[in-house]
């Protein structure tokens, strides 16, 4: 009787040993071969879930046994996933159940319009551009807009971090509510205090962004410049809206190194050097900083400047038309230059 019972045991402790290394095998070793990146697309069936993470197992058996355990082809979630070193199947599993995808880095750029934007954004997301616009379109009309292009004062120049699965009007939410936080109480005054559009201050510092390269430094400065100039009644004479005005309409596939006087006199609501006043829209779209000097120019007197050839990326400012000629032939002569040295 003992020796049975005392057998049993044995055969109990051999089976559980038997089955606790296939659970600690299937479920607590790594099973990644190697590193990456994978993407479940929402309807995606259980097949591609193991086409997709199949480079990356090393044991698809043991992955797939888990899965199947754990109900995995009924219970994951869409996204872009990523794979590391020592993660067990169970990991992995969890994983896609619920849904831990990792996000991606956006860069919203100086983009010339929102369709380039979306060109952009549409390429690491699961959703493609021409729904993208579309979407944009419809938020747009919503908003009593005329298309997606009229949304472009929503976004700002930045890198943010989204998930592949993102949606159209997440996307746009997620700019709406930064757009809604940026305009206080106080700029709101000093935008009543301008005088101006809220579309002709965005249209402003477009072209502050434009002429400053971006740079901080002398935006306040080239705010209050053209501010001066429109106050008079002056043509805002920027070159970035010429520059604009032919890309624009040609679908922003030519491209203009530097301005002639054949593109001043390019008809077309953009060009500050054929129309007097502030352009229909920006030319780009902005950063806060832009919006900023904007809001709160430098008070002086200039009313021209001229790129700095001793100091690249800055300006000689001044109000006499005299002292412009010069810093804009001293200007022109290091431009010349340059190109015989080419």
């Amino acid at each position: 009787m003992k020796k049975s019972l005392s057998l049993l045991i044995l055969v109990f402790l051999a089976l559980v040993a038997f089955w606790g290394a296939r659970y600690y095998l299937n479920y607590k070793t790594s099973n990644v071969e190697k590193e990456g990146y994978f993407h479940i697309a929402s309807n995606a069936q259980y097949s591609q879930i193991l086409d997709s993470i199949r480079p990356f197992i090393k044991d698809m058996d043991r992955f797939e046994k888990v899965a199947k355990n754990e109900k995995l082809p009924s219970k994951y979630h869409p996204g872009r996933y990523k794979v590391v070193e020592g993660k067990s199947s169970a990991e992995l599993v969890q994983m896609l159940k619920n849904g831990n995808q990792v996000d991606i880095t956006f860069r919203i750029g100086d983009f010339n319009d929102v369709y380039q934007m979306v060109g952009r954004v549409a390429k690491k997301t699961e959703v493609d551009s021409l729904t993208f616009v579309k979407e944009f379109d419809k938020i747009a009309k919503s908003k009593g807009l005329s298309s997606a292009e009229d949304l472009k004062k929503y976004f700002f120049i930045d890198s943010y971090n989204f998930f592949w699965t993102v949606t159209p009007q997440e996307f746009f939410e997620r700019f709406e509510k930064q757009y809604q936080a940026f305009w206080t109480p106080e700029r709101v005054a000093k935008e009543k205090a301008l005088g101006l559009s809220r579309d002709q201050i965005y249209a402003l510092a477009s072209i502050v962004y434009q002429e400053s390269g971006g740079k901080p430094d002398e935006q306040k400065t080239i705010a209050g410049l053209y501010l001066n100039r429109y106050n008079k009644g002056m043509k805002l004479q920027s070159d970035p809206t010429v520059i604009y005005a032919h890309r624009k309409d040609t679908g922003f596939t030519t491209e203009i190194k530097r301005v002639y006087y054949k593109h001043l006199r390019y008809p077309s609501p953009y060009n500050t050097y054929a129309n007097v006043g502030i352009p229909p829209g920006p030319i780009c779209v902005v950063d806060k900083s832009s919006l900023d000097a904007v809001l709160n120019p430098e008070s002086h007197g200039y009313i021209f400047m001229a790129a700095d050839p001793q100091r690249l990326g800055l300006h000689r400012f001044t109000a006499s038309d005299v002292e412009h000629a010069k810093n804009a032939r001293d200007y022109q002569q290091w431009l010349d230059r340059q190109t015989l040295k080419k």
